[in-house]
């Protein structure tokens, strides 16, 4: 039911909201207050129901097919009267208030094997949604047909009957828009479409005698209602609206006061809370106006203090997951029988090691379903009471008996819908419950908005984009130990690039300064993050640069040479001198460099590098500072087993040389070094092994190690055949993988044992002569343009 319009002032509690109430507290008291809305239902209500086509006939038409038949519509209408409406004691027709035709009960005919059942099924859902106890029973009144223009002003039903305490009104299956029924009572107002788009689908609607209402213009179409008088149950006082006002004003001060609360420092009150509801919903039917009974009611009178508090309700699906060990117990007399013959225990679920409470499938009060994900809920903190799910029933259970490696097991899940609110200013704050999965796709959306609007609606969407930006800088994660894939974009990549769209450079700043200057940066990232400084002053952004660099060149060398050869390049224009600083940092952590091996704290794999961190590292310092880039090479050519001369130096020189930097004197001193290397190598001795004898050192000197050894170095074999167990075949391969002996294998597998063959080649001297062919390439290439 989509609730909207102004709620009651209501009354003000004897006892004023503290600014920031224990967490506990604030839950227990909604909790408390909901609990005294001690009637079900409304003052009015409204539903769909499956529809088997009653039998419908009108005299003087004949049968009616369902859904209207345009060409009935207008034989309905040729015989139908305009239908009058009541002033003090006259009955008037008046086509300014009302534009309607009605037929009499007299000439309608209602029937068929279904409808009893159709008609009894509604009646039911229509008292339990106004809250009526005891019979009620359903007095047909007329048949109403409504064509385009069609409508009927704001009034108040008369009693058309004794003990009528309501109408029923039934829409059968025609096509029409407009003709919406809006209800209002006690300043609460409901605006019920009740046309379905599905022919074998009926809306109705009920609602209390004494409240006003009117029907909207029909737009296109014929709407066909039937209209009943609701006749309560005994000859007593017939059943009145509830009336939770003064709940509803409790409820109303509590709120207002959490509201503002939480826009004082020193706040401890839970961004949100939960509320189970009492029935059982799956999440096809989860929706305000399906909830039921007590629901019902407790959505109704929220619905009320939340407009008044300017807080947001929503309809969620609450779900825990808990898993842990399980144990097993005698089952007596219910044990089965184990798979060696003996009765089986029978497992039971055990202490719980892991719990997990989240909100989704997430529903608004006009029916839409909002973009928000799965959200976390503490349940200490934000479960209205505290101890709402303690005696929940598991929907599932799933146990896993022990394996040889682990013990049995267990895991269950509980679901329960859940009214959940909070003070509309909090939104950010809840949705950043969720995490990064949920905020930066919502972050992303609303910078792609912000670029397609214009005036008033793109400064709101800049607006709510800012909070949210300042909510997930405030608790972005901590830099994730583990390996990323760089083939996909980062979350700190992401948010940099929605920033930028956002033209955001007060949230630029804090994120630089807080988030990625405190060690968040990897490569893949610098891209974006270039982007963003682009929008930062000159002075501010290379203060920030060297900060990011301080940060992450321990954990992150690669990303900051990068970064600096990238800013170096795009910012010419503007001078490099200011990136001194962060350069000379830079050169200070450098991989296993004086500073660098300090830090024993860092693993092995964070001082490797490669060629191309080095020619990032040396074009960034020749176009900043060309004393610090000849420092650089000096600590390089110091450190052969971090900067090897063929897997770092040599292709890195390669790349340098063609491009050119301008640190001219400490390429030179990279050049002459890797020169000596190629020269020093090509004057060895190069020639193919006279005989068959072969390199002998091995890592391993057992029984069968030694005699491969003395095979290798024999210059008179050429093959060795090693007849053995596996596991003495799979040793000696290891051994010449790691050795890598200059030797084929395979295996024979006639007979068993099977029988490794191992077979000599020059494998060492055809390396060898691969290399002398590339060190004289590299010699003429380095000679060449190192004579330019």
């Amino acid at each position: 039911m989509n609730m909207t319009g102004e709620g009651s002032t209501g009354i003000l509690l004897s006892i004023q909201e503290p600014a920031s109430k224990p967490m506990s507290s604030l839950a227990a008291e909604l909790a408390t207050l909901l609990g005294s809305v001690d009637r079900p239902g409304d003052y009015v209500t409204s539903g769909s129901i499956e529809l088997l086509p009653p039998s419908l006939e009108i005299e003087g038409v004949g049968p009616v097919a369902l859904p209207l038949l345009p060409v009935q519509a207008e034989q309905i209408i040729s015989l139908a009267e305009a239908a009058p409406f009541g002033r003090g004691e006259e009955t008037i027709v008046d086509p300014a208030v009302r534009r309607c035709w009605q037929i009499g009960p007299d000439r309608v005919r209602l029937g068929g094997r279904h409808w009893p059942r159709t008609l009894g099924t509604i009646l039911a859902r229509a008292a339990e949604g106004l809250g009526v106890a005891g019979p009620v029973r359903a007095e047909f009144y007329k048949l109403l047909l409504y064509e385009r223009g069609g409508f009927f002003v704001d009034h108040r039903d008369t009693e058309k009957a004794p003990g009528m305490f309501a109408t029923l009104v039934v829409v059968l299956p025609s096509r029409f828009t407009g003709g919406e029924l809006v209800v209002q009572h006690k300043g609460r107002q409901a605006r019920l479409g009740l046309r379905s788009e599905d022919p074998a689908e009926a809306g109705f609607a009920a609602f209390y005698a004494d409240c006003r209402h009117e029907l909207l213009p029909v737009t296109e179409g014929y709407r066909l209602t039937l209209v009943y008088n609701l006749i309560g149950p005994g000859r007593g006082r017939p059943p009145e609206p509830p009336d939770f006002t003064k709940e509803q004003a409790r409820l109303a001060t509590l709120l207002q006061a959490w509201s503002a609360g939480k826009g004082r420092s020193g706040d401890i009150t839970p961004e949100k809370l939960v509320y189970p509801l009492e029935h059982a919903y799956t999440p096809a039917e989860l929706g305000f106006p399906t909830l039921k009974g007590r629901d019902a009611a407790a959505a109704n009178v929220l619905s009320s203090a939340t407009r008044e508090a300017d807080c947001d309700l929503h309809l969620a699906l609450l779900t825990i997951e808990e898993s842990g060990a399980a144990e097993y117990a005698e089952s007596y007399g219910r044990s089965r029988r184990g798979r060696w013959g003996a009765d089986e225990e029978e497992i039971e679920a055990g202490e719980i090691s892991d719990r997990r409470v989240t909100l989704s499938d997430w529903r608004r009060q006009d029916g839409e379903t909002p973009g928000i994900g799965e959200i976390p809920v503490e349940e200490e903190d934000e479960l209205s009471p505290p101890d709402a799910c303690d005696d929940l029933m598991p929907d599932e259970e799933r146990f896993h008996e022990a394996t040889g490696n682990e013990g049995a097991s267990f895991e269950r899940s509980y679901r329960q819908a859940a009214l959940v609110l909070w003070p509309r200013a909090r939104f950010f704050a809840v949705l950043n419950q969720a995490g990064l999965r949920v905020t930066l796709p919502y972050l992303e959306d609303l910078a792609r908005r912000v670029v397609e609007s214009a005036g008033e609606a793109a400064s709101s969407l800049r607006y709510a984009a800012r909070d949210l930006a300042t909510h997930m800088i405030a608790q972005w994660p901590r830099r994730s130990p583990f390996p990323r894939d760089e083939t996909v974009p980062s979350a700190v990549g992401r948010m940099l690039e929605a920033l930028v769209q956002l033209q955001d450079r007060d949230s630029i700043e804090r994120f630089l300064a807080e988030v990625i200057s405190a060690g968040n940066l990897e490569k893949r990232d610098n891209t974006a993050l270039l982007r963003a400084l682009a929008l930062l002053p000159r002075l501010l952004r290379t203060s920030l640069v060297e900060r990011i660099v301080a940060a992450t060149t321990a954990t992150g060398f690669g990303a900051c040479a990068d970064l600096l050869a990238r800013a170096t390049a795009t910012w010419a224009a503007d001078g490099t001198a200011a990136l001194a600083g962060a350069a000379a940092r830079l050169v200070d952590a450098m991989p296993d460099g004086p500073a660098r091996r300090e830090q024993s704290w860092l693993d092995e794999d964070s001082v490797q590098v490669n060629s191309g961190v080095v020619v990032d590292l040396l074009t960034s310092l020749g176009r900043i500072d060309a004393p610090l880039a000849e420092r650089a090479v000096e600590t390089m050519l110091a450190r052969s087993g971090t900067y090897g001369m063929d897997r770092v130096l040599l292709p890195a020189i390669r790349t340098l040389i063609a491009s050119g930097p301008e640190c001219l004197r400490a390429l030179e001193q990279l050049r002459a070094a890797c020169l000596a290397h190629l020269r020093a190598r090509i004057a060895e001795p190069l020639a193919p092994p006279p005989d068959w004898r072969r390199a002998s050192t091995l890592p391993c000197h057992c029984r069968l190690c030694t005699e491969l050894a003395q095979f290798l170095k024999d210059p008179e074999r050429q093959s060795w055949s090693l007849k053995a167990a596996e596991a003495d075949r799979s040793h000696v391969e290891e051994t010449i993988r790691k050795a890598r002996c200059d030797a084929d294998m395979a295996t024979d597998r006639r007979g068993r044992p099977y029988t490794l063959v191992c077979t000599k080649n020059q494998a060492s001297y055809d390396r060898r002569a691969s290399q002398r062919a590339q060190d004289l390439k590299d010699l003429a290439r380095l000679t060449t343009d190192g004579a330019r």
